[in-house]
């Protein structure tokens, strides 16, 4: 089975101006998507192109037979979260308790 891209969970321009649409194009498009067109060129007609995506990653952390596709099934799988973990109008100065404490216990605040 070939991994395929996931569309990004927002527009283009939804994250804009902190990120540009040429930016999340180029980044998503490009550079996500190459790490995804190599490692399925990796895994085609091994037992790796049956697994799911995290069962892969955990396999070829060890698999010296196979160099390369553990940095390839990575970076997709990180991508993939990259992309969910920024929203439209996200990030401000709004932190989860512990964290917030211990940014102005050690930093003296968030500023």
């Amino acid at each position: 089975m070939a991994h395929t891209l996931p569309d990004l969970p927002y527009a283009y321009d939804a994250l804009a101006p902190h990120m540009s649409v040429e930016t999340l194009e180029f980044h998503h498009d490009k550079h996500h998507n190459a790490y995804l067109t190599a490692m399925n060129g990796m895994i085609d007609g091994t037992d790796y192109a049956s697994m799911s995506l995290e069962d892969m990653v955990v396999k070829s952390f060890s698999d010296t037979a196979m160099p390369g596709l553990f940095n390839q099934a990575g970076q997709f799988y990180n991508h993939i979260h990259f992309w969910n973990w920024m929203k439209p109008n996200g990030g401000g100065k709004t932190i989860p308790g512990a964290l917030e404490k211990a940014i102005n216990d050690e930093l003296g605040g968030y500023d």
